[in-house]
């Protein structure tokens, strides 16, 4: 049975290519319920123009979709609350450089 955990494993492998951390650890991820055989994922993405809009969903449903029992990836991408820098984890400003203060 997958559960959430190995879904947020996929996830961890999905990176925006502008900026190296992936999208778990940008805080991207607001949310992932596993009700086989589906996955649902509510995300954002770092503005509304995002370039990579189209690829990041599409990567991210190419991997969760190997996952034993999951059929489909259902991703819906919110701007409510609106993504920022506060949401990085703590890897991930490790990984930028960046201060716990930022």
């Amino acid at each position: 049975m997958t559960t959430s955990e190995d879904v947020y494993d996929q996830l961890r492998q999905v990176f925006d290519p502008e900026i190296p951390v992936n999208i778990v650890d940008l805080g991207l991820i607001y949310d992932v319920k596993v009700e086989e055989p589906k996955v649902k994922i509510t995300m954002t993405l770092t503005s509304q123009s995002c370039p990579e809009a189209r690829t990041i969903p599409d990567v991210m449903r190419r991997r969760c979709n190997t996952l034993d029992g999951i059929e489909d990836t259902d991703i819906d991408i919110v701007f409510e609350p609106a993504w920022s820098p506060q949401l990085i984890s703590t890897e991930g400003r490790k990984a930028l450089g960046m201060d716990e203060e930022e």
